[in-house]
């Protein structure tokens, strides 16, 4: 493991998950109640072995360095780091932010050319999903490929948002559909059935493989498909690029994978976590999600009633409170006779009376009712208030100290919603 590093890409501006990247990077935003999204691949890759780890940001990343600064230390004798590789402008000719995923490799390629360096594993920071990629780099070695990406089988219907490998019998990938969306394209992009059965995996109606954005380069190759181009992203050009030069073979996954990539995906990939049989968990694993710990005090419950929910340490909530299939982050204060349901309710970074000499109001007073909605850090939500997304009769935009993106009403981060709140009579700006 000596010979592989693994660079974990920050991402863009992240403007399909506003309004929740408007003051963070995209791994940076928190899921489950207690994590980040980034906690995701880095500890994938140390559960891996794969413990030399680089962070590329550019946006926003004030609070994804922090949190990675606070959370990963390695023993002092360890040969592992978490380090962050920032955007930054330097003394040449190319002095241009980082312009998509493969331009943002290509300005720290100087990482790449460490001695003793043979492979480079590439992983987006805005997904949801448990991997030991010693599997990927065990069909990469034993296949003699110069690139692995990890497929993921599909349905046709799914297939339409995806890259889509066509193969040959030995698995080597021949060609590259994106988004087919068409009969025709389809038909072209399908893989047997028969052929992913033989593999392991059960195809159940599911012929199609799509790409999972996770890469295995051997160095030398990705140096060479950087230097001799200037493509910029990895998806669309620098990987179809290197089929038609390389021997890139496809690694089969076939475990949960969610890319948390639009409002509602990253809405609906928290709530899956409160059912009775949950389709990813944090913990309960042997390879957990790791964090950074924080030292909170159990979660205090004063006889309320908590369904399928998850609520994470610090919490305090008060008597006569319904919580309904919802996450509940950390130090989230909820007053008395509260109602919330299919609800996500980020928590809060402190407790105020830790702010020498503060009287600000952080949490949810008594007799607020929450339904459908998604309610950022450190906010404030007056008595009585009211936030349903149904209940939103303009429908997605902009009203007052909140958003509704894809009929989720989205409650933005440090917002003061005074008492009494509702949608009624308040039309989207």
């Amino acid at each position: 493991m000596n010979h592989i590093i693994s660079l974990i890409l920050g991402g863009g501006a992240g403007t399909r998950l506003l309004p929740l990247t408007q003051y963070r990077s995209k791994p940076a935003v928190p899921i489950g109640g207690k994590y980040r999204l980034i906690d995701v691949p880095i500890s994938n890759c140390i559960h891996s072995e794969m413990e030399r780890i680089y962070v590329l940001t550019q946006f926003n990343s004030v609070s994804l360095h922090r949190h990675i600064r606070q959370t990963y230390k390695f023993d002092l004798f360890s040969k592992g780091y978490v380090e962050v590789l920032a955007a930054q402008q330097t003394p040449g000719a190319d002095t241009d932010w980082y312009q998509g995923t493969a331009d943002a490799v290509r300005k720290q390629i100087r990482f790449l050319k460490e001695p003793g360096l043979k492979y480079v594993l590439i992983l987006s920071g805005d997904q949801l999903y448990r991997m030991d990629y010693r599997d990927m780099l065990t069909t990469h070695i034993n296949t003699g490929a110069d690139v692995t990406l990890s497929t993921l089988p599909v349905d046709a219907e799914a297939a339409r948002g995806f890259g889509i490998m066509q193969l040959d019998d030995s698995g080597r990938v021949t060609d590259f559909v994106e988004k087919p969306d068409s009969a025709e394209a389809l038909a072209k992009a399908k893989t047997s059935a028969d052929w992913i059965d033989s593999h392991g995996i059960q195809s159940n109606g599911r012929e199609y493989l799509a790409s999972m954005g996770i890469y295995l380069f051997n160095r030398d190759v990705l140096v060479d498909l950087l230097e001799s181009s200037d493509h910029e992203d990895f998806g669309k050009d620098v990987f179809p690029m290197a089929i038609g030069k390389h021997h890139v073979q496809t690694h089969l996954f076939d475990g949960y994978w969610e890319d948390i990539g639009t409002i509602k995906a990253f809405f609906d990939a928290n709530l899956a976590l409160t059912g009775p049989n949950p389709p990813f968990t944090f913990g309960r694993h042997r390879n957990p999600i790791l964090t950074r710990p924080r030292f909170l005090p159990s979660t205090r419950f004063d006889n309320c009633t908590v369904n399928h929910s998850l609520i994470a340490d610090g919490c305090e909530i008060g008597p006569g409170t319904t919580i309904e299939h919802s996450v509940i982050g950390v130090r989230t204060r909820i007053g008395s006779n509260v109602t919330i349901r299919n609800s996500v309710v980020m928590g809060c970074d402190y407790y105020p009376e830790d702010r020498h000499g503060s009287d600000e109001l952080i949490g949810i007073e008594d007799g607020v009712y929450i339904d459908g909605a998604l309610v950022d850090k450190n906010v404030s939500i007056g008595h009585n208030s009211r936030i349903v997304a149904t209940e939103a009769t303009g429908g997605d935009g902009d009203y007052d100290h909140l958003v509704v993106r894809d009929g989720i009403a989205i409650v933005r981060k440090s917002s003061k919603i005074p008492a009494n709140w509702t949608f009624k009579d308040r039309p989207k700006d």
